[in-house]
């Protein structure tokens, strides 16, 4: 996920009314051609903006997504007709794309693709109107729902990672009741989507093949859930009221999830968490936003704490990583992360429950970080030295974004 700098280059024109010209009640001599007529100038929606993606670092990213803002691509060409917008490579092929709506209005508001970039490279794609095509089953990468037969979970994943939350029904739950607002996450050692399958067999705790929930999140904050820290103690809320999804892939995955107020010391606050997962990344973008408070307000952002597990805190590059065995080291180990943004400042207070780092939300109660996970059997992370360089790979490419610039074909 990254945030696209815009640099617009280049604007269509408006084009040119043209008034008529007044009706003649005299025939025109037969000796005199009638004027050829003129071609209509092109639509505005036909035209191609050309797509700059630059990467700036010194070395590459893979599977990077790209998101355009629709109202940038109409203030480039006004009147384009974004819901048939498709994306082209340089050799005039059609490559994967998504049309999001971030808001819930179902009118889309980014479109989505995803590349690969060399150390310094800049590509070049094609943003024109065509046929969108419907993707197939094996295009979805990502993938994310409401369960209402396992006690309210909401539960997702990509062809990397899997999480869930827990929803209201499971702190009535008769046979084994909780109450938690911690991340659960799941491993996986394939890349299909299994989220269905799982709930399906009801067997997950079992790794038959392709992964398992060996992770135990309890009253803990789990992989990235989080709490208002006030008088010296963390304020937590109980389980999710509502979800929601924005968007459902097959590239990014949206949604929602809404928390009850509840009391944070000399406050009281509810959360809107929204959640970000794209294709082919270890790592959800998460949006927190607070109402209720008055001033500054402090947040707690957790990992559960597990036998034989160690913490690596770097307060002053915004991050927290934890290894450690899972099932004391029969299924793996496990590698789980919290990433804040660019100049965030870290406060390390661990408890019983948690390695736990505070800090402030903006004046408008919003904050930002991502939380990510990884498993030493899932193929791409063999051991703790390769999680620190994956978590460290994703600060470096949240302090240089891609840089995409749009201007019009000529």
């Amino acid at each position: 996920m990254k945030v696209a700098a815009f640099v617009l280059a280049g604007s269509l024109p408006a084009a040119a009314a043209t008034a008529p010209a007044p009706a003649s009640t005299l025939a025109a001599p037969a000796s005199v051609p009638a004027p050829a007529p003129q071609a209509a100038a092109a639509p505005e929606s036909a035209a191609v903006i050309s797509i700059a993606v630059a990467n700036s670092l010194a070395v590459p990213r893979a599977r990077e997504t790209v998101s355009l803002s629709l109202a940038e691509v109409l203030k480039t060409v006004p009147g384009f007709e974004v819901k048939k917008a498709i994306v082209t490579d340089a050799t005039g092929k059609e490559i994967l794309s998504q049309l999001v709506d971030m808001d819930g209005d179902e009118a889309p508001d980014e479109i989505v693709f995803q590349t690969d970039l060399g150390a310094k490279e800049t590509k070049t794609f094609k943003l024109k109107v065509g046929q969108r095509h419907s993707p197939s089953g094996d295009d979805y990468k990502v993938y994310g729902r409401f369960v209402r037969e396992r006690h309210d979970d909401f539960a997702w994943e990509n062809d990397l990672v899997a999480h869930r939350v827990y929803g209201p029904a499971l702190e009535t739950y008769a046979k084994e009741p909780l109450t938690s607002s911690g991340v659960d996450t799941w491993v996986k050692r394939v890349t299909k989507l299994v989220v269905n399958d799982w709930y399906m067999t009801d067997n997950y705790h079992h790794d038959a093949g392709e992964g398992a929930d060996f992770y135990s999140v309890g009253k803990s904050r789990g992989c990235g859930g989080v709490g208002i820290w006030s008088g010296g103690k963390l304020h937590v809320s109980k389980n999710f009221t509502t979800s929601r999804v924005l968007a459902n892939g097959p590239i990014r995955l949206v949604f929602e999830l809404t928390y009850a107020p509840w009391d944070a010391g000399s406050v009281r606050v509810a959360e809107t968490r929204r959640v970000i997962l794209d294709a082919g990344t270890q790592f959800n973008r998460i949006e927190s936003t607070f109402t209720g408070q008055k001033g500054a307000l402090a947040v707690g952002v957790g990992i559960a704490k597990h036998p034989g597990s160690t913490v690596k805190v770097d307060a002053r590059g915004g991050v927290m990583r934890v290894w450690e065995p899972l099932e004391s080291g029969k299924s793996g180990n496990l590698g789980t992360a919290i990433v804040t943004l660019p100049g965030a400042k870290l406060e390390e207070h661990h408890g019983d429950l948690e390695y736990l780092v505070v800090t402030n939300a903006a004046a408008n109660g919003r904050l930002v970080y991502y939380a990510g996970s990884a498993w030493d059997r899932g193929g791409r992370i063999r051991d703790s030295a390769a999680w620190a360089a994956e978590v460290q790979g994703l600060t470096e490419r949240l302090a240089a974004p891609l840089k995409i610039r749009l201007s019009i074909d000529k």
